[in-house]
């Protein structure tokens, strides 16, 4: 018999988002009541156990990324993308702020057709309520691919460090 995930043992959802520096954006996401576990990494490229170094190259097509593990009964996947669309400038094609290249894309990674479907009507009423002016929405929607988990220094690296270069001035400017 296969042997239950931490997930799908208590009920729990995942949603990955890429925002630009993953250090901000997970920092960002464990402040969410509701988020039980968030994980830094790579994700949306074609090379298998990427390392940061081979990431920031820009030749692995993977974003640094993050993966949220959460309780749909106290946070929900449309609230999750209010703090995503919050914490970055989503018009900003392939960097956020002075971190320049693909692997600062602004993604959502889809784990299932409704947060596929949460996340266009999302990303549509933002581009509709003019907070960017006309500038289009750049942020990529697309399937959640293999995940890759990132060196154990950037884990909860605002925790372990007390502070930290971050695009995301919210907290940590």
């Amino acid at each position: 018999m296969k042997e239950k995930s931490m997930e799908e043992a208590h009920n729990l959802e995942q949603a990955t988002f890429a925002a630009g520096c993953f250090w901000g954006v997970e920092a960002e996401f464990r402040r969410v009541e509701g988020v039980v576990k968030t994980c830094a990494g790579y994700t949306g490229g074609d090379i298998a156990d990427p390392t940061y170094d081979r990431v920031c190259s820009g030749t692995t097509g993977h974003a640094e990324a993050v993966r949220v593990i959460y309780d749909p009964g106290r946070v929900t996947y449309d609230q999750l993308l209010d703090v995503f669309w919050e914490i970055h400038d989503p018009t900003q094609v392939n960097r956020q702020g002075p971190d320049i290249g693909t692997n600062y894309r602004s993604a959502i990674f889809y784990h299932s057709p409704e947060q596929k479907a949460l996340a266009e009507a999302s990303r549509d009423r933002l581009q509709q309520s003019g907070r960017f002016g006309k500038k289009p929405i750049a942020t990529e929607i697309s399937p959640a691919m293999d995940f890759w988990m990132a060196e154990e220094y950037h884990q909860q690296y605002f925790e372990k460090c007390g502070s930290g270069y971050c695009t995301s001035q919210k907290y940590w400017g």
